[in-house]
């Protein structure tokens, strides 16, 4: 995870001493942040050959696993918490992903790039795709393959009978919580199974 900001406010969500599951983890750098200061345990789960080597280098448990194949090899409720951060737009299963991030975890927590902030919305009315801090790629070589709203989410977590414990918008590190659609660059919902 790249932005030290939003680690700190994934990291605020998560329970002290938790069991975590990290999906699409990268570098590890949050489960190692999460292991140092707030005494969890877990792995990460990565697919990236580079990524899975920094895991190691870190002291971070990593799987390498590729998240399109599902989370089979898991039981029902192994982790207190699975995270889901800036992964989602990245799977073409991202609906059975979900159901099984709160298959796995007792709690889960799903962070993404929100499409609907006002910026995003500008850059399209100029016809144009947002290059973002949180959206920095091109349209051409991205690798999110798909793109998602704070409001989608709820529609979709509500399809699937997920129960929103929370959900809340972060920009520039701070929480979001009035018009979060509009106002930030990344949706942040806490799921149980419903």
């Amino acid at each position: 995870m790249s932005d030290p900001l939003i680690m700190q406010a994934m990291a605020r969500l998560v329970p002290q001493g938790a069991r975590v599951l990290d999906l699409g983890c990268g570098d590890g750098a949050l489960l190692a942040y999460l292991q140092q200061h707030k005494g969890c345990s877990g792995y990460g789960v990565e697919l990236d050959d580079t990524n899975v080597h920094a895991c190691v280098q870190r002291g971070v448990n990593v799987i390498q696993l590729n998240l399109d194949e599902g989370l089979s090899l898991f039981g029902d409720q192994s982790f207190d918490v699975v995270l889901q951060i800036d992964t989602l737009q990245h799977l073409r299963n991202a609906e059975t992903m979900l159901r099984e991030t709160v298959r796995v975890g007792r709690l889960g927590i799903v962070a993404f790039p929100n499409f609907a902030h006002w910026f995003n919305r500008l850059s399209v009315l100029r016809g144009r795709m947002p290059v973002t801090k949180r959206l920095p790629y091109q349209w051409y070589d991205t690798p999110n393959i798909r793109v998602g709203t704070y409001a989608d989410f709820g529609d979709l977590a509500h399809k699937n009978e997920l129960r929103v414990l929370d959900a809340f918008g972060l920009q520039n590190g701070q929480e979001v919580r009035l018009c979060p659609n509009l106002m930030a660059g990344t949706a942040v919902y806490k799921l149980q199974r419903g």
